[in-house]
């Protein structure tokens, strides 16, 4: 069963199709949890005529009912003339004590103190967060001579899916591979997955922790235009988008003239936009950061003499002003946060900072085309999933170093758990799966306080090793960053030896030259910095005869790095040398529906490049060879290199990347591992 027949099999009524969305969305600045549900409403067919008709019927509704801040004065007018009108609005709603009522303000219609009944109320108390909840409303208008108030309210509807059965979708999770769960959750978010790396989704959806985690501490600091804060004013009615430079410790915590309870009390998601010194012109309260600080350590915070135990997690984005190694050499990756919350103390309750500088700039090819949840289906899905504790699957695969601190070990641990409820909610997975978690939540721990080290010099007085026991190899994993592997480079390092016998001088002498790196050596997937000629370069120069092993030369791309390959040969070598290059690979013909068709096909290619590369005095021959399975470079002058991948390493670049042309900035498309060693 293909992907879509098996997401509409066992998720029907629960899918649509992300591109219906953008048909219909249009000039209505509504959130995309809204339109779904109307498109669950109207659209949850596989018959064109019948989406085609739902569509029709959406945007009439839209057109009739949602309220555009323009249009308000006509809409009231509307409402007037009939008595009764049906719209769609975000209200919250406050109390009155003097006249005793509850009051709702309308954000679009403008209109404020519209009396609402206690039952409403009492039914859906988030109308009372001030953040404002999006509903359907019966609005009506009393025409009487002595009426007190002329607007009143028949009907509130929140705009959410009626219920859920979390035991159905987590069995359902079974039947999807890792990799076509990876996808559906992609196309949930509104994203196609064919244009995202394996890391790249993950990053994705690390956004959605805060969710899905109980006091979840999370930020995410990259250039403008990434979707940072779209997951959060989006993908759920759950969570609630602020911006940073308004918010206050009567907004977050509790107003102490009402004592009406803040947005920490009605809310699983707090997220703080545009976190960043220029959109902070008035200086942050000092109190305010003190407060915060403690409850995302604590969990609570007091009102009066009462204290108040909440479970909203906090996420904090905003744009950086600088690129990575510039704020690696000289600051911080907190560098663009403002000033008053640039304290270690705070920093430290981060449990995830996540490269946004990663996330490519949104275009309109990213967008998904395919069917994913109803956004306000998963948004009650990872609602019921908070309830729940998946830390303890990390027990079994990993044992952390003991200099990390309880706050770190805390932070990985939350991590894991909230990426396994997105991923493995059935809680099963393999160790290679398990260890994918691991190492993203370790990084993403590292990352924070590696910056504390440069701000807070307490923290560096006692520096954690980021590195834990895989428990089922029993083998040592050091978890590194990747810009700070971007920035270092890729060349393999050298040692005192290539394996001690060489290490040593004799008085008078010549310099010995460096000896170059023997083992093993991992690269991440996106790590930057990893061209040929650091991978390669120093073991390939003066050797006249290399045998070049990839069963793997077969599209367009990798016929280009090939001649890449010997374009470095010619760069290596005196202008007068040649060298004989050979190479083994071969074509799946079971999978040709003409084998020998396809045979010619590839020969005429490589004929092309021999003749185009021997005026470079690369003298190319070809051996096809259905055996071969392994990769490997071997050279007349001694080395032996293992080929993870092949030269088959890179992601494709977009057509206008300077990676195109700068291989130094191409990303790694896997993680993958290349071993140096003697013949």
């Amino acid at each position: 069963m293909d992907y879509s027949n098996k997401v509409k099999t066992f998720f029907g009524g629960k899918v649509v199709r992300k591109d219906l969305t953008a048909q219909v969305k249009g000039s209505a600045v509504v959130p995309t949890y809204v339109l779904e549900y109307l498109l669950g409403q109207y659209c949850a067919s596989d018959d064109d005529a019948t989406v085609a008709e739902g569509i029709e019927r959406i945007r009439d509704i839209l057109k009739s009912n949602f309220v555009h801040r323009s249009d308000a004065e006509y809409v009231k007018s509307l409402v007037r003339e009939r008595g009764q009108h049906r719209i769609i609005d975000k209200i919250s709603v406050l109390l009155n004590d003097k006249q005793n009522q509850y009051e709702a303000d309308f954000a679009n219609l403008m209109i404020r103190d519209v009396p609402i009944a206690d039952r409403i109320v009492t039914q859906h108390r988030k109308l009372l967060s001030g953040a404002g909840v999006w509903c359907i409303i019966d609005l009506t208008y009393d025409h009487a001579r002595d009426a007190k108030v002329r607007w009143g309210i028949e009907t509130v509807k929140p705009i959410q899916v009626s219920g859920i059965d979390l035991e159905e979708y987590i069995n359902a999770r079974a039947y999807f591979s890792t990799e076509e769960w990876l996808d559906l959750l992609m196309h949930s978010v509104g994203y196609e997955p064919s244009h995202f790396s394996r890391r790249d989704k993950l990053i994705q959806l690390s956004r959605l922790i805060p969710f899905v985690e109980n006091n979840y501490n999370f930020i995410e600091l990259g250039p403008k235009g990434t979707g940072k804060s779209h997951v959060f004013s989006e993908l759920s009615p759950h969570g609630v988008l602020v911006s940073g430079g308004d918010v206050s410790k009567a907004t977050l915590f509790v107003n102490n003239s009402t004592k009406q309870l803040g947005l920490l009390g009605f809310w699983d998601v707090v997220a703080l936009d545009e976190f960043e010194q220029e959109k902070n012109s008035r200086t942050t309260d000092a109190d305010l950061v003190k407060i915060l600080q403690n409850y995302m350590a604590n969990q609570s915070f007091n009102r009066g003499n009462e204290t108040i135990m909440a479970t909203a997690s906090m996420a904090f984005v905003g744009n950086t002003k600088h690129t990575v190694p510039y704020m690696l050499k000289n600051s911080h990756l907190f560098e663009s946060i403002p000033q008053t919350y640039l304290k270690g103390a705070f920093l430290d309750r981060m449990h995830l900072y996540i490269p946004g500088w990663e996330v490519r700039i949104l275009k309109e090819n990213v967008f998904s085309r395919g069917h994913g949840f109803i956004v306000d289906y998963l948004a009650e899905i990872l609602r019921e999933l908070r309830r729940f504790d998946y830390s303890e699957l990390l027990t079994p695969y990993a044992d952390l170093d003991a200099t990390l601190t309880q706050r770190d070990k805390l932070a990985i641990r939350k991590t894991f758990s909230g990426l396994a409820k997105l991923l493995y909610p059935h809680r099963q997975f393999t160790p290679e799966e398990a260890e994918e978690l691991i190492e993203f939540a370790v990084e993403g721990r590292r990352r924070v306080k590696e910056q504390l080290y440069r701000i807070d010099e307490t923290f560096a007085q006692q520096p954690a090793q980021f590195r834990y026991i895989f428990k089922p190899t029993g083998q040592e994993k050091d978890v590194e960053t990747l810009e700070k592997l971007n920035l270092n480079g890729s060349t393999p390092e050298g040692g005192a030896g290539e394996s001690g016998s060489e290490s040593g001088a004799i008085a008078g002498a010549e310099p010995a030259k460096p000896t170059l790196f023997i083992g093993d050596r991992e690269f991440k997937e996106n790590q930057t910095g990893v061209s040929y000629r650091k991978l390669f370069g120093d073991y390939l120069r003066g050797a006249t005869q290399i045998t070049l092993i990839d069963p793997y030369i077969r599209s367009h791309h990798q016929f280009r790095q090939l001649m890449e390959f010997c374009v470095l040969l010619h760069e290596l070598k005196p202008l007068e040398q040649e060298i004989e290059l050979e190479v083994q690979t071969w074509i799946d013909t079971d999978k040709e529906k003409d084998p020998q068709k396809e045979l010619e096909k590839t020969q005429a290619i490589f004929d092309q490049i021999t003749e185009s590369v021997a005026e470079l005095g690369i003298r190319l021959t070809v051996q096809f060879d259905a055996s071969i399975h392994d990769r490997f470079i071997y050279t007349s002058n001694g080395w032996k290199i293992r080929l993870g991948m092949g030269l088959d390493i890179y992601q494709k670049p977009d057509l206008y990347d300077v990676a195109n042309v700068l291989p130094e900035k191409r990303k790694c498309r896997k993680k993958f591992e290349i071993s140096y060693g003697r013949l």
